[in-house]
């Protein structure tokens, strides 16, 4: 291990700084599901009495097929993480985080459904780079005891600004409707700057880079030798994104528009819902550090898809029940899954590998959300919908075990250069 090498602990300020942008990712990019009612509400054209799109405001197809588009834009953050590690982490996470928030802010002048959706669009690959860099940064500045607990904080920072969406989206007036609350990223953005000067280059990289200069790699390359790790870590994110996105993205449409629970309901739903995440991430570090990356990431996925079946089985007690325990699944599942996506890949070549984690969940909610929005429109329910995406996600949580475990080992140890 070389001498330059310097860790920290998992509270260090560098690692605060990079949860505080995780929080600003989070509070720009939950925007579009805490709005989505009042986007379809705002834009919608006349619907046949009764049917589902009718109540929503625009046809499932519709929105399935603009919130894809959101998604599929996102696949630009694989060429933005995969730039850290040429520029460095710090210089790109604190471009990211600021331009995305920009972008943001824009969407609130959107005049049409179709001009959100390309505004959004350009937001939304910049904030997932972020968080993805966020997850870097957590563990490469960390020793393997203090790894999982970094990531969970990152996890947290997300989970955090996507909560303060929904409770600042039920003080701003109602006549303001979206464009109010995406207005609001105006606020994240004034701290960026902050937040950059507790930011450094971490050693790993920093030592790396010092020792073999950059070279201009290829677009998304990594070795030959980890390709065939990549191709099933891939896989394994596509399907967490397959459930989860359809699911929380049409979370708030569901609730109020087709359920009839109130803005003041949802929201508090996800003040509810944080000792639950929290506890979630505890149990989810615990379990990585106790039982193993794989194991834990694997069952908490099957859960996580699980859990969207009960959210959309037609109840608000469904919803209720369903939202809190896939939020505690989902945060068991990120210590687990982010501390072996970062510990499988050698420090010249992470920012890439979570460029393509990233990715990942991309492809794999804009398929979700393509076919739960086909599947609403066919079936004219949202319940049914849930179960077809959920159940191949239970199934595909079982190949986590061909992954190697990388538990208990330093990242030079698990993935050497």
């Amino acid at each position: 291990m070389s001498t330059l090498l310097r860790t920290r602990g998992w509270l260090h300020p560098a690692i605060l700084a990079a949860a505080g942008l995780s929080v600003a990712s989070g509070f720009a990019s939950f925007g579009v599901t805490v709005a989505l009612g009042d986007v379809a509400a705002a834009f919608g054209e006349p619907q046949p009495a009764g049917s589902v799109a009718d109540m929503a405001g625009l046809t499932g197809t519709t929105l399935g097929a603009g919130l894809a588009f959101i998604r599929l834009a996102s696949l630009a953050a694989l060429p933005l993480a995969g730039l850290a590690d040429r520029a460095g982490r710090r210089r790109v996470i604190l471009w990211c985080c600021g331009t995305g928030l920009l972008m943001t802010l824009a969407t609130a002048a959107s005049p049409s459904f179709w001009w959100f959706v390309a505004l959004f669009a350009l937001a939304r690959p910049l904030l997932s780079a972020t968080n993805a860099l966020a997850t870097v940064i957590a563990a490469e500045e960390t020793r393997s005891s203090d790894r999982s607990k970094a990531i969970a904080l990152i996890t947290a920072g997300y989970a955090l600004g996507a909560g303060l969406t929904a409770l600042v989206r039920t003080v701003i007036p109602p006549a303001y409707g979206f464009r109010g609350l995406f207005a609001m990223a105006a606020l994240p953005l004034l701290f960026v700057p902050l937040l950059g000067r507790w930011l450094d280059e971490p050693s790993r990289f920093a030592g790396l880079r010092a020792r073999a200069p950059s070279s201009r790699p290829r677009l998304g390359a990594v070795r030959r030798d980890l390709r065939g790790r990549l191709a099933l870590l891939f896989l394994l994110h596509v399907g967490f994104g397959f459930v989860t996105g359809p699911v929380n993205t049409n979370l708030f449409l569901y609730g109020e528009r087709i359920l009839g629970m109130t803005s003041a309901t949802m929201a508090w739903l996800f003040v509810a819902a944080a000792p639950t995440g929290l506890l979630g991430l505890v149990i989810g570090r615990w379990a990585a550090d106790r039982f193993g990356r794989r194991l834990s990431a694997g069952v908490a996925m099957a859960l996580t898809a699980a859990a969207g079946v009960l959210t959309y089985s037609g109840e608000p007690a469904g919803v209720a029940l369903g939202y809190v325990g896939g939020i505690g699944a989902a945060a068991a599942y990120a210590p687990a899954a982010g501390a072996l996506d970062a510990e499988l890949f050698p420090t010249s070549q992470r920012g890439t590998a979570a460029g393509w984690v990233a990715a990942a969940n991309i492809v794999g909610a804009v398929l979700g959300l393509l076919a739960f929005g086909i599947l609403v429109d066919a079936y004219d329910a949202f319940g049914p919908a849930a179960l077809t995406i959920s159940v191949p996600v239970v199934l595909i949580a079982a190949l986590y075990h061909r992954l190697p475990e990388t538990r208990g080992l330093e990242l030079e140890e698990s993935a050497p250069e």
